[in-house]
């Protein structure tokens, strides 16, 4: 799971978004902070084209929005993926047609040696489009809370607070999506069950 950017002395997010209710541009800050993280998850959902304009677009409702943040949480991640999410839902269509896209075309290897190229040909290759097709079957609010906890590598407490459930319907949903998932993949389980 990624940590939070290391703010160091860098004001916390929750201060950042107070700050922001006087002095609007303190808000850039968090998206300098969020936007590169948020991009990849969106992308990886609907891919490249729709992502900008929906990681825009999430910074566009956060901020207008940014009044109603709660400052008790410094870590504003899990409310910036819990809107990013709501954007990626109402392009449902979209991103089932991405899935089933997906699973007809070709492997784009993403590696760095030679061994690294084969073996990750030899295994995406294999696995691809039955976890397209899996993706794709998933209901929505199940595949929401595995992508959140996969792809944006939120923990079970940041994807529950994301999307506004508790955290024994994340670990629910995450568990269903799981099952599913593993034997759409032939028993092979997509992710480690870590919490």
């Amino acid at each position: 799971m990624t940590a939070p950017p290391d703010l160091g002395t860098a004001e916390s997010d929750a201060r950042l978004i107070e700050r922001s209710l006087q002095e609007p541009e303190a808000f850039a800050a968090l998206f300098d902070r969020y936007a590169a993280m948020l991009y990849r998850y969106v992308s990886r959902r609907l891919g490249p084209e729709p992502a900008e304009d929906v990681v825009g677009e999430t910074f566009l409702v956060a901020f207008s929005r940014r009044h109603r943040y709660d400052l008790a949480y410094t870590d504003a991640r899990p409310w910036l993926f819990g809107i990013a999410t709501k954007l990626v839902s109402r392009h449902h269509r979209g991103e089932a047609a991405r899935y089933r896209a997906l699973r007809r075309s070709p492997v784009e290897p993403h590696v760095q040696s030679p061994a690294d190229d084969v073996a990750a040909l030899v295994t995406a290759g294999a696995s691809r489009p039955a976890l397209a097709a899996a993706l794709a079957a998933l209901p929505r609010r199940d595949r929401d809370v595995l992508l959140l906890v996969a792809w944006g590598d939120l923990s079970y407490a940041e994807a529950a607070q994301a999307l506004g459930v508790p955290v024994g319907t994340v670990r629910s949903r995450l568990h269903r999506a799981r099952r599913k998932v593993r034997a759409a993949l032939g028993g092979t389980d997509p992710m480690s069950e870590e919490a």
